[in-house]
């Protein structure tokens, strides 16, 4: 019994190893698939860090020395390099208060919903803010630059009087483009989030104005640079403009 009943044995037990084997295998694919692809140290350059104030409102940064403390715990971060930011339900997220013996960050994946939800959070406990939840939560996509002819007023040469540098999620950005539109000025969006090349050509600009995003949206108003959304801010620069 035993010599006839060995060779099954060994073949029931390899079949059963192979089956571990390729259940680890697909646990283990399954986990790099949603591990962070991210690396946040703090002299990381081109990463966009996304932190959430007291009062609910997104602030972004490039550098990790710009976030300050209170905005530490829970920082959305984008790499253009190896990720695009556009995942429909999750996001990388990394916590820039203590860094590892490494000099790294903790970097975790967290669903989109919630990092949204910290913010709603915060928003009712100090109210209603110019990023309401709702835009913040399922604010319209930027629509596809529009074109000069039939669009408002543009220079000389038909092209856009204002480029308008933001993201999806960002209210102000939003209600900038809808201020921009009720006027009639010619104007273009550009995702920073979305748009590598837009991220870098606002940062270009802003170098050369002397100034730093610590917000979205940034206007490029004429070729005057302003950061955040001030209707008096636009009108002033495009009187200058027009």
């Amino acid at each position: 019994m035993r010599t006839a009943l060995g060779p099954v044995a060994r073949g029931l037990t390899l079949a059963l190893l192979f089956l571990c084997l390729a259940g680890c295998s697909k646990k283990m694919g399954d986990a790099m698939s949603t591990s962070p692809a991210v690396s946040v140290r703090d002299d990381s350059t081109g990463l966009l860090l996304t932190w959430i104030d007291d009062k609910g409102d997104f602030h972004v940064e490039q550098s990790v020395a710009d976030v300050p403390l209170m905005g530490r715990d829970t920082v959305k971060v984008i790499d253009p390099d190896v990720d695009d930011g556009t995942h429909a339900d999750r996001v990388f997220v990394v916590d820039l208060r203590s860094a590892r013996p490494d000099g790294s960050y903790p970097v975790s994946v967290m669903p989109r919903s919630e990092f949204d939800a910290i913010a709603v959070a915060r928003r009712q406990l100090r109210g209603p803010t110019l990023a309401s939840a709702s835009a913040a939560r399922s604010a319209p996509p930027l629509p596809p630059p529009p074109t000069a002819q039939g669009q408002g007023r543009g220079d000389m040469q038909g092209r856009p009087l204002v480029i308008v540098y933001g993201a999806q999620w960002c209210g102000p950005c939003h209600e900038a483009a809808a201020y921009l539109r009720k006027k009639g000025i010619t104007f273009v969006e550009k995702d920073i989030e979305r748009d590598k090349a837009a991220q870098r050509e606002m940062q270009t600009k802003l170098t050369q104005a002397g100034l730093h995003a610590g917000s979205i949206p940034v206007l490029d108003v004429g070729g005057k640079m302003l950061v955040g959304f001030n209707p008096q801010a636009v009108d002033d620069a495009l009187g200058k403009t027009l």
